[in-house]
């Protein structure tokens, strides 16, 4: 399929669009003149306030740029909302970002990832093969390497040791596209974010939990005894690299050898594509928390604690793929993304 010029007036239906990263796309889109729909249930996993308020500012950037901006707050579960929001909003593209997200609280309620992110992504994807969808891009996670160790992941290692349910859930999703690219010839790419931050960041990640006990004074837990390592990767690169990808659709690769005994896991004779998108550049925890106290000029009170179930010690992502099919690497320095945050944050909340 060939490259779909950005100026392309079909719209995307982007699930999760008042959620972080959802909301970041949906800003970037509207500006350059792609109509969006929004779907979202904005749950109260975290502040429903934060997510009221990203949709207010995507309705005035829809404002702004003239650019239609159709808003649906539905459950992915809800197969019939799910059905209705394609067949009256006929959308071009779809990007998935929707999920019940969290490790940790996978641990809590294993309910919710099953019916989000296994129930109703499979409603996602019946849509997208009834409505004849042209690429279906959607959000997978770094947490689908598990238990591996060998740094950096790669997306031609075997994802088959999940820690977490979070984690099966989304290396589910990979499975579940695939089939549809095989039996449907649904073009669609799994992108495997790693450790996403910035401004508009949700408050059950690290930086925003980091950044407010550290204004209001309080202690700052620290999981392995600060012994970690991430691929932050600021939030404007993930976005760059899903424009990218979603206008350049996923098709069978020529080259790939079903005949070997391991074949290639991130691409398939199918118009099915996984790419990693991470800073390739992993950073310490402590070196992370050193960054937020210069933006902030404090110095944290760190509480030590073990490592926590469904964790990992280190990732580190190898994006040779994504920049040699989209000629894009995420390249923003920690210290400047979490310095935007802080700035954003502190304007954000009056602080």
């Amino acid at each position: 399929m060939p490259l779909l010029p950005p100026s392309t007036q079909q719209s995307v239906l982007i699930t999760g669009a008042a959620g972080f990263i959802g909301f970041h796309l949906a800003t970037r889109l509207l500006e350059r003149g792609t109509p969006v729909v929004g779907y979202d249930n904005l749950n109260p996993y975290y502040d429903p306030a934060l997510k009221r308020a990203r949709l207010a500012r995507l309705e005035a950037t829809a404002a702004a740029s003239g650019t239609a901006f159709e808003w649906v707050q539905a459950d992915l579960e809800d197969a019939a909302a799910v059905a209705a929001a394609f067949e009256q909003h006929r959308p071009g593209r779809v990007v998935n970002l929707a999920a019940q997200a969290g490790v940790r609280y996978s641990l809590e309620n294993p309910a919710a990832y099953i019916q989000a992110n296994l129930v109703g992504f499979g409603h996602i994807l019946e849509a997208c093969r009834h409505h004849g969808i042209e690429h279906l891009v959607y959000a997978s996670s770094s947490s689908v390497y598990g238990g591996n160790t060998h740094l950096p992941f790669s997306e031609q290692q075997g994802v088959d040791h999940p820690v977490s349910l979070y984690a099966a859930s989304k290396k589910a999703n990979e499975l579940m596209t695939h089939t549809y690219s095989h039996l449907f010839g649904l073009p669609a790419t799994g992108l495997r974010f790693f450790t996403v931050y910035g401004p508009w960041g949700r408050p059950d990640m690290a930086l925003f939990l980091f950044t407010r006990a550290m204004i209001e004074g309080r202690p700052i837990q620290v999981f392995n005894h600060g012994q970690m390592v991430r691929d932050f990767t600021y939030v404007d690169d993930i976005v760059e690299s899903l424009i990218r990808v979603l206008d350049k659709p996923a098709t069978p690769d020529p080259g790939f050898d079903a005949g070997v005994p391991v074949p290639d896991p991130a691409t398939s004779w199918a118009p099915h594509r996984v790419f990693n998108i991470g800073n390739s550049n992993p950073t310490p925890l402590m070196e992370y928390i050193e960054a937020i106290e210069a933006a902030l000029g404090v110095t944290a009170v760190k509480e030590f604690l073990p490592m926590q179930p469904g964790d990992v010690p280190a990732t580190a992502a190898d994006t040779s793929a994504l920049e040699a099919w989209t000629g894009f690497k995420p390249n923003t320095p920690v210290r400047e993304g979490v310095a935007r945050f802080v700035a954003w944050y502190r304007d954000f909340y009056g602080v």
